[in-house]
C-alpha cells in the first residue's frame, strides 16, 4: 500500500494532508522518496517529482512538500507576494506520481513560534547568496532538518539549480548525522535556456527576454570552456609521432623555434578560471547596458565542495553561478563545469 487511502486510489487522487500526525498517520511501505518545494510548482518540479517516484519504485512512496517557509525572507524580500498555488500544486504532483502533498502551516512547522534554536549554515553559508541575503541559509536548513524530521523518507530530492542550498543540504546531513540520501536533480531550462523559476512568473515579456542573459554568460562560458579543452587535445595529439620529437620537436628541427615553442605553451597549458570566468563577465556587462538592464549581484566560478573562488591552476568539478536583478525579480542560475578533463 502507499499513502493514498482505498477510496483515493481508486480515483487516482494524491493525498493532501496538513500536519505531522496526518502524515504519521499514512500507511508506508518500500522506500519514501521526499521532494521538498515552496510550491508554484513548475516543470523543474514535476521533474523531481518523476525521479523520485523512479527512485521509490512501484512499492515505495513519493512525498511532495509544500510549505513556504518565512525564515528565509530577509526584510524586503518577496515573502508576502510569493505565490500560493495549492490546488494546482496538488494537480502537478498527482500528475506526476506522488501519493501525498504535505502542506502545513507555519503554526504546524513552528508551534511555538519563530524558533529560538536553528541550524547554522556555516562559512558555506556566508558566500554568494548567503552575502547577498544574510540568514537566508540558515532559516533553509532549518526547515529541511525540521522536514526531513517530519517526513522521514529514505531518499531526498532537490534540484541542481540552487546549487549552494544542495551542497549545504548535503552538509548538513552528513556533519549532522540524517539518515537519508540526498539527491541532486538537473536543472530544467526552458527551449530558450531559461533556467524554471517560481519567481519566473513576475518577468514582465521585456525582463523575461533580458533575463536570459543569465544562461547566455553560463553557456558562453561552458562553450569557451570546451573549446580550451578541444584545442589542448589536438596539441596532445600533435605531440606524437614516429620520430620521437613529437611535433614541438619536428618544427624545431625544420627551424621552426618559435612554432615549436608556441606547440609546447599550448600542450603545457590548462584552462584558466579567470579567463572562463571573464567570458561569462563579458556577457552579462552586455546586458547591464542594455534595456530593461540586467543588474549582476554576483557571477561566481567556484569549487563545490566549499563555494569559495576557484583559484588558477584549479582540477576538477567547479559551478559557473550567477544571481542579478532584472527588474524587481531576482534570479540565480548555474552550470557545473569540469576543469583538467584531459588525461
Amino acid at each position: 500500500m502507499n499513502a493514498r487511502t482505498a477510496q483515493e486510489a481508486e480515483s487516482g487522487a494524491t493525498a493532501l494532508v496538513r500536519t505531522g500526525a496526518e502524515l504519521a498517520a499514512l500507511r508506508r511501505t518500500g522506500r519514501r522518496a521526499v521532494v521538498m518545494t515552496m510550491g508554484a510548482l513548475h516543470e523543474g518540479h514535476a521533474t523531481l517529482i518523476r525521479t523520485a517516484r523512479r527512485l521509490a519504485g512501484p512499492g515505495g512512496q513519493v512525498v511532495v512538500t509544500v510549505f513556504v517557509n518565512p525564515l528565509q525572507f530577509g526584510a524586503g524580500e518577496d515573502l508576502d507576494r510569493y505565490p500560493r498555488t495549492l490546488d494546482a500544486d496538488r494537480a502537478i504532483a498527482e500528475r506526476e506520481g506522488a501519493d501525498a502533498v504535505f502542506a502545513p502551516s507555519v503554526e504546524e512547522v513552528y508551534p511555538g513560534g519563530e524558533p529560538q534554536v536553528r541550524v547554522t549554515a556555516g562559512p558555506m553559508g556566508e558566500l554568494l547568496e548567503g552575502a547577498a541575503r544574510p540568514g537566508h541559509f540558515d532559516g533553509m536548513l532549518t526547515v529541511v532538518a525540521k522536514l526531513l524530521h517530519l517526513t522521514a523518507p529514505d531518499v531526498a530530492l532537490y534540484g541542481q539549480k540552487d546549487a549552494q542550498q544542495l551542497a549545504l543540504i548535503r552538509r548538513m546531513v552528513r556533519d549532522l548525522n540524517f539518515p537519508v540520501e540526498i539527491v541532486g536533480v538537473p536543472t530544467v531550462r526552458e527551449e530558450d535556456g531559461l533556467a524554471l523559476s517560481s519567481r519566473n512568473r513576475y518577468l514582465a515579456p521585456a525582463e523575461r527576454t533580458a533575463a536570459l542573459a543569465l544562461s547566455r554568460a553560463l553557456f558562453a562560458a561552458r562553450d569557451r570552456l570546451a573549446a580550451e579543452h578541444a584545442l589542448l587535445a589536438r596539441a596532445a595529439a600533435g605531440g606524437t609521432g614516429t620520430t620521437g620529437f613529437g611535433r614541438a620537436g619536428a618544427l624545431a628541427a625544420m627551424g621552426e623555434a618559435r612554432a615549436a615553442a608556441d606547440a609546447h605553451a599550448v600542450a603545457a597549458a590548462a584552462p584558466s578560471p579567470a579567463a572562463i570566468r571573464a567570458v561569462a563577465q563579458g556577457v552579462l556587462d552586455d546586458a547591464a547596458k542594455a534595456e530593461p538592464p540586467v543588474v549582476a549581484d554576483y557571477l561566481a566560478l567556484v569549487d563545490p565542495a566549499t563555494f569559495r573562488e576557484a583559484p588558477e591552476g584549479f582540477a576538477g568539478e567547479a559551478v559557473l553561478a550567477v544571481a542579478a536583478r532584472v527588474g524587481t525579480t531576482r534570479l540565480i542560475d548555474n552550470i557545473p563545469l569540469t576543469f583538467g578533463a584531459l588525461a
